[in-house]
Parts: C-alpha cells; sequence; structure tokens
C-alpha cells in the first residue's frame, strides 16, 4: 500500500490497541486473507439483517435471543472490517483486488443490515431508505477521491456511527417489555440513521465542493 493511500485510511482508534495488533498478527501467520475476512462481513451483515428481520416476526424469548444475535452479528462485521486491512496492511497480504474487497462488501453489508431491521419492523420503505442513504455516504466520499481529494471519512452518520446506533437500538429493544413497546426504537433508530447519513451527504458533498473550488478551474 503506497503512502497516499495510508493517508486516505479510515482513522480507527481500535487498530492500535494491543489486543486487535494480537489477532491481526495471528490471522496474517495463518492461511486467512483480507479479502476472506471482507467476505466474512458480508455474511456477518446478512446474518444480522436475518435476526432483525426474525425478532420482528417472533415474541418472548425467542426475540430477545434474535435481538441479541443481531446486535453480536453487527459487531462481529465491525471486527472484519478491522480486521480485513490490517491483515493486508500490518501482515503484508494485501492482494490486486483488495480494493474491490474493502469496498463492495460495505456496501452490501449497510443493504442487508437496514433491510432486514425495517422488514422485520414492518417499515421496509425506512429500511431501504437508511440503506441508500448510508450507501450515499460512502458514494460521496470516493466522489471525492476520485477528483484527487482526501478521502472524507466525517460524520455525524459514518460507518461505525451507523454500526453504534443499529447495535445499541438492538439491545435497548430488549428491554422492551419494560414500557409495553414493540419496535419503538428499532424505528428511532432506523430514522437517526436515515437522517444522519442524509446531513452526512449534505456535508462531505459541501467539503468537496469548497475543495474542488479552492483548488481552482483545471486547465483545458
Amino acid at each position: 500500500m503506497t503512502q497516499e493511500e495510508l493517508k486516505d485510511r479510515r482513522p480507527l482508534a481500535s487498530r492500535n490497541t494491543k489486543w486487535a495488533q494480537g489477532i491481526a498478527r495471528f490471522l496474517a501467520e495463518r492461511s486467512v486473507t483480507p479479502n476472506q475476512i471482507s467476505q466474512a462481513s458480508m455474511v456477518m451483515a446478512a446474518l444480522a439483517g436475518g435476526a432483525f428481520w426474525w425478532a420482528g416476526h417472533s415474541e418472548h424469548t425467542e426475540r430477545i435471543v434474535m435481538l441479541l444475535l443481531a446486535a453480536l452479528f453487527c459487531q462481529l462485521r465491525l471486527l472484519c472490517n478491522l480486521f480485513d486491512g490490517m491483515v493486508a496492511v500490518e501482515g503484508g497480504k494485501g492482494a490486486a483486488d483488495g480494493p474491490f474487497w474493502n469496498e463492495f462488501p460495505d456496501r452490501a453489508a449497510d443493504l442487508f443490515i437496514f433491510a432486514g431491521v425495517g422488514a422485520g419492523v414492518d417499515m421496509p420503505e425506512l429500511g431501504w431508505a437508511a440503506a441508500a442513504l448510508a450507501i450515499l455516504t460512502a458514494y460521496v466520499r470516493e466522489l471525492g477521491h476520485a477528483n484527487g481529494l482526501p478521502a472524507d471519512f466525517s460524520g455525524p452518520m459514518a460507518k461505525q456511527h451507523r454500526m453504534a446506533t443499529i447495535t445499541a437500538a438492538a439491545i435497548i429493544s430488549v428491554f422492551e417489555p419494560l414500557w409495553s413497546g414493540r419496535d419503538d426504537i428499532l424505528i428511532i433508530a432506523l430514522t437517526i440513521v436515515a437522517l444522519g447519513s442524509a446531513i452526512t451527504v449534505i456535508r462531505r458533498s459541501w467539503h468537496i465542493i469548497q475543495q474542488l473550488k479552492a483548488r481552482g478551474r483545471p486547465p483545458a
């Protein structure tokens, strides 16, 4: 990976922790490839989306179990996102097709998870809106990068923020019987993700426009 690519890498504090470095080193020393870890993140996201859907069509203990599994799979998706890059860069196992597998699974994961949540709470349109806007945040980031600008990972609803929001909602929803609720927390979380992603798209777009203007008109 070039210095330019390293500069455009998503900043993650967890990447510098001893536990993350130890696990990444363990994976790098095995036959596990970064692309396989990236592909596993899609599986985790699909399982999370399925668990959210199942939770919406179940009751009592079964619903609680599905919500907890959904939260777990969301976090496993993030761990896959963390370790694929660490194994590729720090472990020196990057592949020629790595850039594809670094980006595509993240977009599929947003779709699987938020569409699953929307289907589970019987508001598929909200789930698809959250998924579409989440994907659009990445599109705008890559649009700026394609125009020679630094990758913009700003929020308020970047990937880690989306996963934190929906994971927290899944865990809090376990306690919904205490206030006789049903799906309220997940619906609120989907709305926050959708609105936050829309704000993120606007913010990143504004950054691109301002930087392009500051750079000046390209030569004819």
